[in-house]
Order: structure tokens, then C-alpha cells, then sequence
């Protein structure tokens, strides 16, 4: 347990109070940094100055420039000249996102904590894609995934509303899993199920060739996609789809409301972390002081 002074302002008067730490906070690891890895930090993680919110901006535009010239080399009917641009423009996008990757292992305080967090993954795997099309043709195209850096966006512009109901929707996926985790068994019990009455009543002469094959027309049936290409043809097959669309129908709107009622405990477990110095709500549960005056939070 440790104890830190703080400043509390009372009546005009400053004095000093003593803040106890939970023994499971965990307080900033010193950063032991060469000078220009932190220079290269900030440019590349921090948005505090404009060379840094500039250098997030180019980026983001790259990423969309590469996601269309991706796009356009898969349309039949180019030129070769113009194919053969993409490619090279493929290329350039490749070694910039290559040495801004790069730059990140550098620039990061805990090098091996980036490479494992999400964007780390995903900067990593936008650039794969290239050079493992060197030894196979046509993956070039996974380079589409390039679209998840977009995810950035919210960072760079500052968009604070929408990163704080992210995080909502998070709480709320998080405090429903259990939920959510038994209506998806659910789910795939029930598409069994009918995927083996159709094909026990059916059987390979009208397209249900197998098991799986028949759990793949349940599941485009119970959620009422309905591709058409694989249809019982018998009478009692019919009664069964019959049965597998109607439930579809009824379940459909489970999953929302499970996430409903997630979100709405969420929003009332902020609205109850209040502070009782200042009164300020809606802190995160997680929370130990208050974001406005430092105090010590309830619960």
C-alpha cells in the first residue's frame, strides 16, 4: 500500500492530503529511452503537437490511397501500363507502411507491448501480404485489410465522444458475454439439429450431401439469409425448413437484447461512480480517483 501527498484546495487554502494507492494500481514504468526514441515516440503515438497530428493525417490518407489501388488492380479491363502503376504505387505504400511500422517498435515505450496489442497486429499484418506475394501470387489482395488502420481516425481527429461510447459498448459486450456466449451454443445446437433432419429426410439426392452441408443450409436459413442454392424438396423437408425459418424470425432479436440491457447497466454503473468531493459523475469502473479533483472514489 502506498501513500502520495496530493494538493487539495479548501477555502482558498492550499494544504496537502494523503491519497492511498490500491496495492493493484500500477504506477508508470520509468522510461529509460535514447532522446530520439522518445522525439520519434512523439511524433508517432502523440497527438500534442501539430507535426504529430500532421504525420497521423498522411498516414491515414496512404492508408486510403493504398486500400483504392488495391481495389482498382483487381478490375479486369485495365491497361497494362496502368496495372503495372498500381503495382509500383503497391509498393511504395508497402516500404512507407514498412518503416512506419518500424518507426513504432522504435518509438514505443515497451516495444514488445505494441507488437502484441491490437494495432500492433494489424500493422504487422497490412504488411504481409506483399512480400508473401512474392512467393504467392494473389495475396496481394489481403492488403485490403489495410482498411482496420482507418480505426485510427477516432484518435487523430480527437473525436472523444465516440472512443467514450466505444468504451460503452465494450463495458456492455463485456458484462454480456456469459449471455451472449449461451445464446450462440444455442444457436449452433439448434442449427445441428435441423442440419441433420434435413439431411436424414432429404438425403444427398436433393442436394444435402452431408451433414455439414446441411448445417450450412440451416444456419442461411434460421438467419434468414436464404441463399436458394441448396432447397428441400419433400414435404416433410419443407416442414422442417418451415419450423427453421420461423425460429430464425423469433430469435432474431435476442442478441439485441441482451446487448440492450448490457449497455443499460453500463450507463447506470457510470452515472453511480460519483465523486463525493466535487460531485462529478460517470467516471469508468475502473476508476480509482476522481478525474476532476483526485479524490478517492467509492466502491
Amino acid at each position: 500500500m502506498l501513500r502520495l501527498p496530493t494538493l487539495r484546495r479548501t477555502g482558498g487554502c492550499a494544504i496537502f492530503a494523503a491519497v492511498t494507492l490500491p496495492p493493484d494500481l500500477d504506477l508508470p514504468a520509468p522510461d529509460h529511452r535514447a532522446p530520439w526514441r522518445r522525439w520519434l515516440g512523439s511524433l508517432i503515438f502523440g497527438l500534442n503537437t501539430s507535426a504529430a497530428r500532421t504525420y497521423d493525417k498522411v498516414v491515414i490518407v496512404l492508408i486510403v490511397a493504398s486500400v483504392i489501388a488495391v481495389m482498382l488492380e483487381s478490375v479486369s479491363g485495365l491497361s497494362r501500363p496502368t496495372r503495372e502503376g498500381l503495382r509500383w504505387a503497391e509498393w511504395v505504400f508497402t516500404v512507407v507502411f514498412t518503416l512506419d511500422y518500424l518507426g513504432r517498435l522504435l518509438g514505443a515505450r515497451r516495444p514488445l507491448r505494441y507488437a502484441l496489442s491490437f494495432y500492433g497486429l494489424v500493422d504487422l499484418i497490412t504488411i504481409l501480404p506483399s512480400y508473401l506475394s512474392l512467393l504467392f501470387p494473389g495475396t496481394q489482395y489481403l492488403l485490403v485489410v489495410r482498411a482496420l488502420r482507418l480505426l485510427r481516425i477516432f484518435r487523430v481527429f480527437k473525436l472523444a465522444r465516440y472512443s467514450d461510447q466505444a468504451s460503452l459498448i465494450g463495458e456492455a459486450l463485456r458484462a454480456s458475454r456469459e449471455k451472449i456466449i449461451v445464446f450462440f451454443i444455442s444457436v449452433l445446437s439448434m442449427v445441428i439439429v435441423f442440419g441433420t433432419l434435413l439431411y436424414m429426410v432429404e438425403g444427398p439426392e436433393h442436394g444435402f450431401t452431408s451433414i455439414p452441408t446441411s448445417i450450412y443450409w440451416a444456419v442461411v436459413t434460421v438467419t434468414t439469409v436464404g441463399y436458394g442454392d441448396i432447397s428441400p424438396k419433400t414435404g416433410l423437408g419443407k416442414f422442417i425448413a418451415t419450423l427453421a425459418m420461423l425460429t430464425g424470425y423469433a430469435i432474431i432479436a435476442v442478441p439485441t437484447g441482451i446487448v440492450t440491457v448490457g449497455l443499460q447497466e453500463a450507463r447506470e454503473a457510470r452515472r453511480g461512480r460519483t465523486c463525493p468531493q466535487c460531485g462529478l459523475g460517470q467516471h469508468d469502473p475502473d476508476a480509482h480517483f476522481c478525474k476532476r479533483c483526485g479524490e478517492n472514489l467509492p466502491g
